[in-house]
């Protein structure tokens, strides 16, 4: 199923909602090529790059916006920059770090980051990404956000998949996430979580079944294909619990080409396209 393009100019409400989004940024980062954090085939971003990112991130113009695979905040302001967003960027020292590009002017308090997520032993020669756990907005109308970027390798529960190292660390991931969302429920929030989760979330799919079993969530992008990259489905997700879930809006969920006039800069861009709802708040 082929998703229409929403495009809002800077600043535009629509009656009052707020436009969230998830962006897998792929290797946003200006290390050098070689540098011994980054996989050899990664390269720097070129400035031409950069400028065309922020291009896109102009027209995608979200309220709240999860990203991911960023190394700096400085990197994330060049495409949503001040003094129209704030940059939250998780501590974590990988180079993929997940943050959330929030509207200025809605209050937002930081939680501690969610650490457990790195299942890997702290011997480990490389780590797993944290996850960034905020609130933003105040009283009735509060949401609480989790942005995660799980274990890449472990797409679906297959039987050539299900029992692969990989999937088992996917899983215990997601055992992580299901604790956040258990705590959010007892506590009656209003939440989301979203991200890059590297999974095709399915009903059927036992990390979804984990995911739902203290309670309903409303997956944005269930029942959907992804025209991104010639058409797939979706690893990157949305989903609302607790309140929330009656503020998303129907058929609201979106997905961001990276086409214009016959220009296509999917392959020199990212991987990913840059994924959208919209919720209406109390």
């Amino acid at each position: 199923m082929a998703l229409a393009l929403m495009v809002l100019p800077i600043g535009a409400q629509a009656g009052g909602s707020l436009k969230l989004s998830t962006w897998n940024l792929d290797w946003l980062t200006t290390r050098p090529q070689g540098d011994p954090d980054l996989p050899e085939d990664v390269t720097p971003r070129t400035t031409a790059e950069l400028d065309r990112l922020a291009y896109y991130a102009h027209r995608l113009a979200p309220d709240i916006a999860a990203l991911e695979e960023i190394d700096s905040a400085q990197l994330a302001a060049r495409l949503f920059p001040t003094p129209r967003y704030r940059i939250l960027l998780s501590d974590d020292t990988v180079v993929q770090k997940v943050a959330l590009a929030v509207r200025a002017d809605l209050p937002v308090i930081r939680h501690p980051d969610v650490t457990a997520l790195d299942v890997y032993p702290a011997t480990a020669p490389r780590h797993l990404r944290a996850g960034l756990d905020l609130t933003v907005g105040s009283g009735a109308d509060s949401l609480r956000i989790l942005v995660v970027h799980l274990k890449a390798g472990c797409r679906d529960s297959s039987a050539t998949t299900r029992n692969r190292p990989v999937c088992r660390t996917l899983l215990r991931q997601i055992a992580i996430v299901q604790d956040w969302i258990m705590e959010r429920q007892d506590e009656g929030e209003a939440f989301v979580v979203m991200g890059d989760f590297n999974r095709l979330l399915a009903p059927d799919d036992p990390a979804w079944r984990s995911l739902t079993e203290n309670g309903p969530l409303t997956l944005a992008t269930a029942g959907h294909a992804s025209p991104c990259a010639q058409g797939s489905y979706f690893i990157d997700h949305i989903m609302a619990g607790g309140p929330a879930r009656d503020w998303l809006q129907p058929d609201s969920l979106r997905v961001m080409l990276y086409r214009e006039n016959g220009r296509d800069d999917t392959m020199r861009l990212s991987d990913h396209c840059p994924v959208s709802v919209r919720l209406s708040p109390p």
